[in-house]
């Protein structure tokens, strides 16, 4: 789920390059996007593609997917190719940009820490209004 919508309920264009980039990433990698990312910043290509694919797909060809595939998950909707961009990087072999941390939800803390919007509210929990009623 893109984090603007689980965080805001705001659906985009690119909410759909999101679920199709962590839908590629999980097929090849078998892996959510903050291992494959971690993965992939350090350096530990070949540790990327699932060892179930074995000798059945190329691995420069898998690992561009992959590089696509984190692009599209980029935490900002404006960070994320357009899918007419993500055809077009992976049906040729120019040179792509690299990927900066993916957006993914971590741990306890609240899902509105990674939301793009400026102006967030403080919210609590244990807020407590008491109204008390006079008669006339």
């Amino acid at each position: 789920m893109a984090p603007e919508y689980a965080t805001e309920g705001l659906f985009l264009v690119k909410s759909d390059v999101f679920s199709f980039g962590i839908l590629l990433l999980e097929i090849l990698s078998g892996k959510k996007n903050r291992g494959a990312w971690e993965l992939w910043r350090d350096g530990r290509h070949s540790e990327l593609i699932d060892a179930c694919l074995g000798d059945s797909c190329n691995f420069s060809e898998s690992l561009r997917c992959l590089h696509v595939s984190l692009l599209c998950v980029q935490q900002h909707p404006e960070e994320r190719p357009s899918m007419l961009s993500v055809v077009t990087m992976l049906s040729n072999d120019n040179s792509l940009p690299e990927p900066k941390e993916p957006g993914f939800y971590a741990g306890k803390s609240s899902p509105w820490a990674y939301s793009s919007s400026a102006n967030q509210q403080s919210s609590s929990t244990n807020y407590i209004s008491v109204t008390q009623l006079d008669a006339r």
